[in-house]
């Protein structure tokens, strides 16, 4: 089972997006499901029993 982390980032004009990271691998979008949708397409088929969102 891999850890995910969601994190709100902003760029320099102050929009907010969203990072996600799993072990070495990382995506980023608009919204945190976008970023963590880039995110799972990149750890292929894992299964998942739990997901916190905080």
């Amino acid at each position: 089972m891999a850890t995910v982390s969601i994190l709100p980032i902003s760029d320099p004009k102050g929009e907010k997006s969203y990072r996600d990271l799993a072990g070495d691998k990382h995506s980023e979008g608009k919204t945190a499901g976008q970023a963590l949708d880039a995110l799972t397409a990149q750890l292929g088929e894992i299964e998942f029993s739990v997901i916190f969102l905080i």
